[in-house]
């Protein structure tokens, strides 16, 4: 790249895994140096997901990520921006979270000016064509029949409206077929005004790459992004004194089900405890809900557990698919096996076991020049700092099976229980009494 350094307040720190400046109107740049590799990698996160939406405003943060796709002035269709990177043997991709949305892409290391250019265009120069909104609306309508009628991705709409009722963290991120009838391109475009600014967006770039070059590189299109105004979301509350059940009647060969507490948030103190209890519970062919459900008692295909965690809030659950005779069984097994947790210590044996699977994993994840982007970008966007993979090794180092034992004391209780099927049900009688006798 042949950009020159802008003479502008820079303000440069670093670490071990990446550098960073933020420019006089607040974007933050971030680059980590991979010299061995031939591929780049730049995502643009923004600090804005569904859970910032008004209920008037459901959807809208996905739908802004769909239409950023369809044309600016510069490229005026779809086919001009895939191409654009495609043509070059490049990947182009987005998503939209709770809290976040991301626009990436990974190229061959001596096309990143091109990368940048053309999600600049994307994030600034979009047109939002009111028939592109139209045609989009249609294909967003169809995503969501697509989750509304796959039982594996239904259950867990229904188990956050459970853990999160009534809140922006408890509804689909794509939204409703109705709610997407009132969005119109003045609403999308000053909801995107608002949210998508300098302040609230973290460049980050992982490959062969010099700090300086891709600083002023980056400046020289978004140095005179305007400020905007600081963002805000609506604090979860966390109210729940009893049992929530929720029975979604469906005929199908297989129920499925999520069982889940409320956990705990992003940057908590007892976060990578949670991750080591998270790991003996349910990751991979070793943990033990996949031992003793689907290895022991076959009463499972697919059974893993989960930790999810937002700024202020969190949750811990399990899914399983079974057969709809069986589903008590299961249930009954989960929590036992969350019962085991708060009774008993882990064994010394295991618990090494699981700190070397997340380490493996982490350290293999890091091979991977986006994977190495994303993981600065986005705790750049979501977390106070930085955290680099030595740091959450000797973290996780750091845990003890007495630690693993009070947080699973702290999270798993009865009056905390949620539970979401979709099945061939009609009756929620027996479900509620497993929950209420635990």
């Amino acid at each position: 790249m042949n950009f020159k350094l802008p003479t502008s307040n820079f303000k440069p720190q670093s670490s071990k895994m990446y550098q960073k400046t933020v420019l006089d109107n607040g974007l933050r740049i971030l680059t980590s140096a991979i010299p061995h590799t031939r591929s780049v990698s730049i995502g643009f996160f923004i600090g804005v997901g569904s859970r910032y939406e008004s209920d008037a405003q459901s959807g809208v943060s996905h739908f802004i990520e769909h239409m950023l796709f369809k044309g600016t002035e510069k490229r005026p269709t779809a086919m001009d921006i895939a191409v654009a990177i495609e043509g070059i043997g490049g990947i182009l991709n987005a998503g939209t979270g709770l809290e976040s949305s991301l626009y990436w892409i990974k190229v061959a290391q001596s096309h990143l000016d091109i990368a940048i250019d053309v999600l600049v265009d994307m994030l600034r120069h979009s047109k939002f064509d009111p028939d592109e909104i139209n045609r989009e609306r249609l294909v967003i309508a169809e995503e969501i029949n697509l989750t509304l009628d796959t039982p594996g991705s239904l259950v867990f709409l229904l188990i956050n409206e459970l853990v999160w009722p009534n809140h922006p963290l408890g509804r689909d991120i794509a939204g409703s077929k109705e709610g997407l009838s009132t969005l119109d391109r003045e609403s999308l475009t000053t909801y995107l005004e608002h949210y998508y600014q300098p302040g609230n967006t973290v460049v980050s770039v992982a490959g062969n790459v010099e700090h300086e070059k891709v600083v002023g590189g980056i400046a020289a299109f978004l140095g005179d992004w305007a400020v905007g105004e600081a963002v805000s979301y609506r604090v979860a509350e966390d109210n729940q004194t009893e049992p929530r059940l929720r029975i979604h009647h469906k005929e199908t060969a297989q129920a499925h089900l999520c069982l889940s507490v409320p956990g705990i948030h992003r940057d908590h103190p007892d976060r990578f405890k949670l991750r080591l209890l998270n790991t003996i519970l349910g990751a991979g062919m070793s943990s033990r809900l996949f031992t003793e459900v689907r290895e022991k008692r076959g009463l499972a295909y697919s059974i893993y557990s989960y930790v999810s965690g937002m700024h202020d809030t969190g949750a811990v659950g399990v899914y399983a698919g079974v057969d709809p005779r069986r589903i008590e069984d299961v249930i009954g097994a989960v929590l036992a096996e969350w019962d085991r947790l708060r009774q008993e210590s882990v064994p010394a044996d295991e618990l090494t076991k699981s700190k070397e699977f997340i380490k493996g994993r982490l350290l293999l994840q890091m091979e991977d020049s986006f994977s190495i982007a994303a993981w600065c970008g986005r705790q750049e966007v979501l977390s106070p700092e930085v955290l680099t993979v030595d740091e959450v090794i000797e973290a996780i180092e750091a845990v003890t099976a007495a630690d693993i034992q009070r947080v699973a004391q702290g999270l798993f209780l009865g009056e905390r229980l949620n539970l979401a099927v979709v099945g061939p049900f009609e009756d929620e009688e027996g479900f509620r009494e497993l929950l209420e006798s635990w």
